[in-house]
């Protein structure tokens, strides 16, 4: 007979609210430690759930080591705790946690911080990952290789199925994170990672997300803090029943760019010591200071652009669900120009602190009304001329005038803005994320 145990998880590094409790159900354990321990975060998904696991377990049940699968329910609504109940109650190694809070974040972090396996990893219950990838991910993490393994969508060799729209998107949120935290991993979002219990022990601790978001922020701090990052090619599908709010998501991930940019530039995060501690080097010479001379203020102000223009297609793309092409090009601007003069003033032209941020915003906003009326006059021009044109021809005028408006954008940052900072006495130049070891 099988028995089933409930018990309340250990105690996370971090407080959190009091509504944040978990409850664990399992088979009787089997002595020792997992080597593998597999999340499947889900939030009401009673009809996929059963065939996901079952699936899971048939194909982890054929590896050379010990594997768990830890269902995280994120205080569904529907049957999906009972599904996740009876499914640890017959199968063995598999085990349900309950959390009474929602976000996908949360469940990992809490499940993760209190698992006693070797390996940690999650996957999404739709399981739009080929399986066969799974195995790959966490032979590097076994063998010492790598700190962290993730699944790209976007690497050599992978195979993915989705749409325009979706395609759009992802690959605009990959430029924009390359741009403004300076990433070298392709694909953030894809719900297939892993990570060894040592490096989440000093990592998760500092993750603030509880939402999407979370992947994002646990990759940046692991790359950031000098860990080695392995990028697994997968085939990929997407399920065309997702919930997912994509609006919601975009913007709360945008939300968390600046918010960790800013964590990073304040410098207070403890990233020197997470290095000393688990990284394989000092953090790479290309993330530090900032360039002076005009070709070193055009490269990173060339990121920038290209940066603020994929945020500028997302936007575009998010606000016409609610408004017109002129609201939608408009409010995406505004939103992208105050983001574009902010990342000038620290990365491009190496401005610290806040004295004169509002006349430099102020001058900014000027800059933006230029690039809205070049880019209102292309959208215009266009509707002119072919007042038929779909959202995909409207997106690529706007994207090209938006190039456009950029270069002129940098001729009156360089010569008007920022003039006085076009030249800086060698060694002013603090560190992008740790200025406080340049004190």
């Amino acid at each position: 007979m099988t028995a089933t145990t409930s018990s309340t998880g250990t105690t996370p590094p971090r407080p959190r609210p009091a509504a944040d409790t978990a409850t664990w159900s399992t088979t009787a354990a089997t002595s020792g430690a997992p080597v593998l321990d597999v999340v499947v975060p889900v939030f009401n998904e009673e009809t996929d759930l059963e065939p996901c696991v079952r699936r899971l377990h048939a194909h982890v049940a054929r590896f050379p080591f010990r594997t768990r699968i830890t269902v995280a329910d994120n205080a569904s609504t529907d049957g999906t705790p009972r599904v996740a109940r009876a499914l640890a109650e017959e199968l063995p190694d598999v085990r349900h946690v309950r959390l009474e809070e929602k976000g996908r974040g949360r469940a990992l972090n809490r499940v993760w911080s209190a698992s006693d396996a070797e390996v940690l990893a999650y996957m999404d219950v739709d399981l739009s990952t080929d399986l066969a990838a799974l195995l790959p991910l966490v032979a590097g993490l076994l063998s010492g290789h790598s700190d962290v393994a993730i699944g790209s969508r976007l690497a050599k060799g992978s195979h993915v199925v989705r749409g325009a729209k979706r395609e759009i998107i992802s690959r605009c949120y990959n430029l924009i994170l390359h741009g403004t935290l300076r990433v070298r991993f392709t694909d953030a979002q894809c719900g297939f990672k892993a990570l060894r219990a040592d490096v989440a022990r000093e990592i998760l601790p500092l993750v603030e997300d509880t939402g999407w978001f979370f992947d994002t922020e646990v990759l940046v701090l692991a790359e950031r803090s000098g860990l080695r990052i392995q990028e697994i090619p997968v085939d990929w599908v997407d399920d065309p029943d997702s919930t997912v709010d994509i609006v919601a998501t975009a913007v709360a991930d945008l939300r968390g760019i600046r918010r960790l940019a800013g964590a990073m530039a304040s410098g207070r995060l403890p990233l020197k010591e997470i290095r000393a501690s688990l990284g394989r080097g000092p953090q790479p010479a290309a993330l530090a200071g900032v360039p002076t001379s005009l070709a070193g203020q055009l490269t990173r102000f060339i990121a920038v652009g290209l940066t603020s223009t994929a945020a500028y297609a997302l936007l575009y793309l998010l606000f016409q669900e609610f408004g017109s092409a002129q609201v939608a090009n408009f409010v995406a601007l505004l939103v992208t120009a105050v983001g574009n003069t902010a990342l000038n003033r620290r990365v491009t032209f190496g401005v610290r602190g806040r004295d004169g941020a509002g006349r430099h915003q102020a001058q900014g906003l000027f800059v933006f009304l230029l690039g809205w009326a070049i880019t209102a006059g292309s959208l215009s021009a266009l509707h002119s001329g072919n007042p038929d044109a779909g959202r995909g021809v409207e997106l690529a005028v706007l994207t090209a005038a938006n190039l456009a408006a950029t270069v002129v954008r940098f001729l009156l940052l360089r010569s008007w803005v920022f003039r006085n900072r076009r030249h800086h006495q060698p060694g002013a130049e603090q560190a992008l994320d740790t200025p406080q070891e340049h004190a």
